[in-house]
């Protein structure tokens, strides 16, 4: 995501989306209420003397919408804004939908700026320079790819070996089921973009000397299982680290499993949002994980300045993966604890 424009004394933002993370990071920035003005199409008005109004044509017109519904569809990657026409050149207080992909810009007019939604903005900025990370999960008879974007990780496609019983050796050659992957994988693949392989048994390793040749760089991780079950595994337990931490999501799993293993020794760890609020207050919180979804429905400014003020972490984590899920099921708001509270 890029800045375009900041004025302080309106409340006032432009950005551009440079990248589908960002329609993410703008469905947790933009809230109902907000005025939001960009560049759109609509049917141009037109007088006429029948009683069944002429369909005219779309017009392009800038409009600004006084926004009362926000929905955001991972499938194919939109960002929809349903709400009142409050500025523009016709139209005014009829409803329309404005629809963002990567390239469109927005201006957001809010009576006041969260701290969340600041430093959200400011991540969105960040986490633009990251790379995301492609996996190959795969044994002898299935091959599983995905991708670890900014808000969570997302299965791209299936390839099955067609191998059967003893028709293969323990150490195939480069085969239709490896060209058929490689094939799927120049549909995703980016510049600098990491590429992880894993499963169990040596399918991984055998597929890695076949991307070697094709100049791709690999980082290869031992799992029990394939699939998205393995790559979940990978994950949690903090195995290729170096690799995930360039993403966001990679740090936010890392961090929910180092709160449930503490959660599950009766360690240094709390959750609820009375509970967090509480040990925030007393300077006790060494890192604060919130659901992305909570600071959409709430203003937890007090609680992220409290744990900020006393040098503490703060992590957004998103609910679209399994790190997510979790912290929904403690209530959308947890922290490790610096000491233990009474």
């Amino acid at each position: 995501m890029r800045v375009l424009h900041e004025d302080p004394s309106t409340g006032d933002v432009t950005l551009r989306v440079e990248s589908d993370e960002d329609l993410w990071h703008l469905y947790n920035i933009v809230e109902t209420g907000d005025l939001v003005t960009a560049s759109t199409t609509r049917r141009e008005e037109k007088a006429t003397d029948k009683i069944r109004a002429e369909r005219s044509e779309k017009k392009r017109m800038t409009l600004g919408i006084r926004i009362e519904k926000i929905e955001f569809s991972e499938d194919d990657l939109r960002l929809k804004l349903l709400g009142t026409i409050e500025n523009g050149p016709q139209d005014i207080g009829q409803h329309h939908t404005l629809i963002f992909e990567e390239g469109d810009s927005m201006t957001i007019s809010k009576k006041s700026w969260r701290e969340t939604q600041i430093e959200r903005v400011r991540r969105a900025v960040s986490d633009s320079n990251k790379p995301r990370i492609v996996f190959v999960s795969l044994d002898q008879d299935e091959a599983t790819i995905a991708v670890l974007r900014q808000f969570g990780l997302k299965e791209i496609a299936s390839v099955r070996s067609g191998r059967s019983g003893k028709q293969y050796s323990e150490k195939p050659q480069v085969d239709g089921y490896h060209a058929e992957i490689m094939e799927k994988l120049k549909a995703v693949m980016g510049p600098n973009m990491p590429l992880v392989l894993l499963g169990p048994g040596f399918e991984k390793e055998s597929l890695a000397e076949d991307l070697k040749k094709t100049g791709e760089k690999t980082y290869v991780y031992h799992t029990g299982q394939s699939g998205m079950v393995g790559i979940n595994e990978l994950m949690k337990t903090g195995m290729g680290a170096d690799v995930l931490r360039q993403s966001a999501v990679g740090g936010e799993l890392e961090s929910m499993e180092a709160l449930m293993t503490a959660i599950g020794k009766n360690g240094l760890a709390t959750y609820g949002p009375n509970q967090v609020m509480e040990a925030a207050l007393a300077g006790a919180v060494e890192k604060l994980l919130v659901l992305d979804s909570k600071l959409r429905e709430q203003n937890l400014d007090d609680m992220v300045r409290a744990v900020e003020s006393q040098k503490g972490e703060v992590v957004v984590v998103s609910g679209q993966h399994d790190g997510g899920k979790e912290l929904a099921a403690l209530g959308g708001v947890a922290a490790m604890l610096r000491y233990r509270m009474e």
